[in-house]
């Protein structure tokens, strides 16, 4: 069965042969657009259709036998749901000509509350999209908060380094000092011995008045 007939099968069913061409190209259309996107349609009783990403692999070319590169890819796959599996495996009887094979859609499925839900999860996306763009900033600050928290560390650290290489420097030059003032001090020490060579001469003196007398 073409396109064509498909379209004549159910055309008794939608109205005419207009209509029934037009809901089979929105329905693939929009299955065709869905798998494109990564989306996946599930139909109960029918089957899924899924979009499958293939890694690149070897294969042999079948009329040459040559060893070929195949590069990475993605197919469209369809998986028969189990009422499809078990009508074509003649497990359960097919329906008549007039009812459907497929299970029908759960009452409230295609009403207003559906479309509800797909909002209010639309809304709750979007929501979480701004909570993550608000948090963004917020990471930000914190991270150039840190570095300059380390920046001022790392400043009183030289800082330190500084001020412990002059007490350093300090210590080195009053052990100096002290080292130039213990070498000077014997020198006055030889003064203070040659004194007493003085009070000699005045004893000669006394002498020499003494004779004279």
């Amino acid at each position: 069965m073409n396109k064509a007939q498909l379209v004549e099968a159910i055309a008794d069913k939608m109205g005419g042969r207009q209509q029934a061409a037009d809901a089979v190209d929105a329905v693939l259309d929009a299955i065709v657009r869905a798998v494109v996107a990564g989306d996946r349609i599930s139909v109960t009783g029918f089957g899924s259709f899924e979009k499958v990403d293939r890694p690149a692999r070897y294969a042999r070319n079948p009329q040459t036998g040559e060893r070929v590169r195949v590069k990475k890819t993605s197919v469209p796959r369809f998986r028969a749901g189990q009422g499809f599996k078990d009508l074509v495996s003649g497990s359960k009887k097919l329906p008549r000509s007039g009812e459907v094979s497929v299970k029908k859609a759960p009452k409230g499925s295609l009403t207003g509350a559906a479309s509800a839900t797909v909002k209010k999860a639309a809304a709750k996306k979007a929501t979480a999209k701004k909570a993550a763009a608000k948090k963004a900033p917020a990471k930000k600050i914190t991270a150039k908060k840190t570095t300059a928290a380390a920046k001022k560390v790392t400043a009183k650290k030289t800082t330190a380094k500084k001020t412990t290489a002059a007490a350093k420097k300090a210590t080195a030059k009053k052990a100096t000092a002290k080292k130039a003032a213990a070498k000077k001090a014997p020198a006055k020490k030889v003064t203070a011995k040659k004194a007493p060579a003085k009070k000699s001469t005045g004893r000669k003196t006394t002498a020499k008045k003494a004779t004279a007398r």
